[in-house]
Formats: C-alpha cells, structure tokens, sequence
C-alpha cells in the first residue's frame, strides 16, 4: 500500500497590508474542477482584540476562481461590473467611497435552480442578526450576478444570511439561514423554502430550540437521499464552544438533535459536504493551540464521526478558519479558509488545502 499523501496548501489570496478573511460568510461553488470561492478583502490592522481589520477603510467582496482544482488561482472583482457590493452596516468596515451601492429590490423572474451554470450567495448587513438580508443569483458560473434581491424576515429580529442552500428541483429550493434570538441577540438557525423560484419563501422550521445561553449559528447542510437532510452548525455556550449537528426526516419541517460533531477551540463554523461515495466529510477550524484546520468522516450518514484529521497545525494565533469545502474531479476535497503563521507574517490570507479523504 502508498504511504499516505499529505494535505498541500496553497494561497489563493495574498497582499500585504491587506486582511483577507471569512469564506464561510460568502460561499463556495463548483463545476468539476472549477471552483469559485467567496471572501472578504479588508485592511489590516494589529489590534489587542478581536479581528486584525481597520474599522475605518474599506472592505471588498472578492472572488477567487480556480479551472485545475483548486492548484492555481485568479483573482476577480464584482464591484468593477456593479456586483456584491459591500451594503449598509458590514461585519468589519465601511461601503466603498463613491460607490452608489443598490437598493434592495423582490425578486420578478423565477430562478431556474436546475440550470448547471447557477451559482446563488447570500448576504447579510449584520453578523448578528439584527438586520435585513440578501441574495444574488449568476447562471454564468459567477460571472455576472443578479440583485441584490431582498429576503423576508420571517418574522424574527433580523436575519443573517451566509451562503447555505440545498437544490430540490427546477423551482424548489431549500435555505438554512441565521436569525437574531427573540431577545435580539445572536442567534439561532432555521430552515426555509420556495417552491416558486425564489420568488416568495416560506418559513418551515427552527433548527433546535433557541439557545438560552449563548448561540447556535451558520448551519451547512447535506441531503442525504428523499426528504432527509442533515445540518450542522456553530454552537457556542459559555466557555463551551463546538460544532453540533441536527437530522431531518422530513424535508426540514421538523429536527432532531442536537449531537456532537466536533471540538472548535473557541469556535468556528463547520462545512459540510457529501462526498460521491457517500460518506460526509465536515472541515472546520481550530481556534486553541495548536491552531489550525482540521476535518472528521462520517461514513453512516452522520450518526457517528471517525478520529480527527489534522489538516495544518501550524496557525499563529485564534483569528483563522471559517471553511468551506468541495470534492473535485479525483476525489481529493479542496478546502478553503483564512489563516496566518509564523512565515507568512501577521496578515490573514486565503488559503486552500487540498487533502484525500483516503488518506
């Protein structure tokens, strides 16, 4: 038997002085071996809390395209054709100067979810679900993109879409979404749908009851064959903070669970994906020492999860991670998420890791 082949990583943006971050809030797509990624492109700024970003420059939405799998990467710019437009109160930062960002309008045509080329993101104004959200639509693998489209509130404090959906059917879609807590704070997850294009959704479920201490947020979901789904989503609860998972049998009216996944350090999202042999491959990172990235298998549908696969280890500090995942062509999965370490200096990038879930 080979000796096992080790993860490789690759940067997929990198520039000094800049702050490249958080996959996990824009989305991945792929088409074959062709990947588009989402991320933010903010300014770096050395600070003694939270994220190492410039509150008062400007950020970006950018994409990043690979055509070999993840092994080389170009760079594009919505905001040069007027699309995914930083909008109202951001993450981190503030609108591009100049920049005449568009109003929120319903969408008027019906989505073709079917169509190959079709690639959707959702965004949100603000991570902790206290305001309005958004989606655009591309049938050109990203290209170009339609919107921004308003999304409902379904009757909650606000909502704080990241990219999270699951296709039925020509007109059928399923979104997994983040709502602000009746108390206005962040936040608990649910489940909505169209059966119409996206033209009206409408709310099916909460995932789990609302968290009486601390969150429950950014679920990434798998159809695991007719009506039964699985997701799974960032749990933090004092200083416990891990990823957890919940099971629907019936189309996402109603849940069970939660049970555990994995242990987050001090929390990240998990992405999950359901690979051509079945089984389900979940990557998320890891924010205690030793920091780092890192996935578990699943080869019964979730119910259990194999050893922890340590994809890097090497991370200089928390402020890393927020993956999402696909499978290309020859099986192997192609992570991507931000990071720094010791060589490449304090400045987040974007990274991939290419990894053999046979390892």
């Amino acid at each position: 038997m080979a000796d096992p082949v080790p993860p490789r990583h690759v940067a997929v943006y990198q520039e000094q002085g800049r702050f490249g971050g958080w996959p996990a809030n824009h989305g991945i797509w792929s088409w074959g071996d062709e990947i588009l990624v989402g991320f933010c492109a903010a300014w770096f700024q050395d600070r003694e809390r939270g994220h190492a970003v410039d509150p008062g420059k400007p950020e970006e939405h950018l994409l990043a395209r690979s055509l070999d799998g993840g092994e080389t990467w170009a760079l594009e710019y919505p905001a040069e054709r007027g699309a995914l437009l930083p909008r109202g109160a951001m993450l981190f930062g503030t609108p591009l100067p100049g920049v005449e960002l568009p109003p929120l309008r319903p969408l008027e045509e019906p989505v073709d979810f079917s169509h190959p080329d079709l690639a959707l993101t959702f965004r949100m104004e603000d991570h902790r679900g206290g305001g309005q959200s958004r989606f655009y639509v591309s049938l050109d693998r990203g290209k170009n993109w339609g919107g921004p489209f308003a999304l409902p509130l379904f009757d909650t404090p606000g909502i704080a879409a990241r990219t999270d959906y699951v296709v039925l059917g020509p007109r059928e879609c399923l979104l997994f979404l983040t709502a602000g807590k009746s108390d206005g704070r962040e936040g608990r997850t649910l489940a909505v749908k169209t059966s119409d294009g996206g033209l009206n959704w409408e709310f099916l479920s909460w995932i789990g009851e609302e968290p009486e201490v601390g969150f429950r947020i950014m679920p990434s979901t798998v159809r695991l064959g007719g009506e039964e789904l699985l997701t799974t989503v960032r749990r933090r609860e004092g200083n416990r903070r891990v990823i957890e998972s919940f099971r629907s049998t019936d189309g996402g009216r109603s849940w069970g669970g939660p049970a555990f996944v994995a242990d987050a350090g001090l929390g990240n999202p998990p992405s999950m994906v359901k690979l051509r042999d079945g089984r389900l491959a979940v990557t998320y990172g890891y924010r205690a020492e030793p920091y780092g990235i890192r996935a578990r298998l699943s080869d019964d549908n979730g119910r259990t999860w194999g050893k922890e696969i340590i994809l890097r280890d090497d991370g200089a500090g928390w402020d890393i991670g927020y993956p999402r995942s696909v499978q290309r062509s020859d099986g192997k999965i192609v992570t991507v998420y931000y990071y720094f370490d010791d060589e490449t200096g304090p400045e987040r990038y974007i990274a991939a890791t290419i990894w053999d879930p046979d390892g």
